[in-house]
């Protein structure tokens, strides 16, 4: 059985399910670090670390380069860009439904202020 290629949202959406890997790219927002700086604020193993980071790297939201004996990760921003851009279209529908929610809502409030002033 084969299975079908993950397309680069869900792969995006995937990673970013972990809070570990959330916290990784935190990091790496600031700047480049090493597997090493990455894992120091983690109660975890170097290994555990580089597994969180694979996956990092399978959604292209990192990349790791080389330099000598040192590896810097750093973050890419389109996948991010991606996740945004699409999650900002239901933002803008549901904004839109709670806007229309809330002038309904303002309409029964003034409906109900005339009736109970009439009485």
């Amino acid at each position: 059985m084969t299975t079908a290629p993950i397309d680069s949202l869900s792969a995006t959406f995937s990673a970013l399910a972990d809070p570990t890997r959330r916290a990784i790219l935190a990091r790496l927002a600031a700047g480049e670090a090493s597997v090493q700086e990455i894992s120091r604020p983690f109660q975890m193993t170097l290994p555990a670390v580089s597994r969180h980071l694979k996956v990092l790297q399978r959604a292209g939201l990192i990349e790791q380069g080389r330099r000598a004996q040192w590896r810097p990760c750093r973050i890419k921003a389109a996948p991010l860009k991606a996740a945004a851009d699409w999650v900002e279209q239901y933002r803008e529908l549901w904004e839109e439904r709670f806007n229309r929610l809330d002038g309904y809502l303002q309409e029964m409030q003034q409906k109900t202020d005339e009736g109970g002033a009439g009485q």
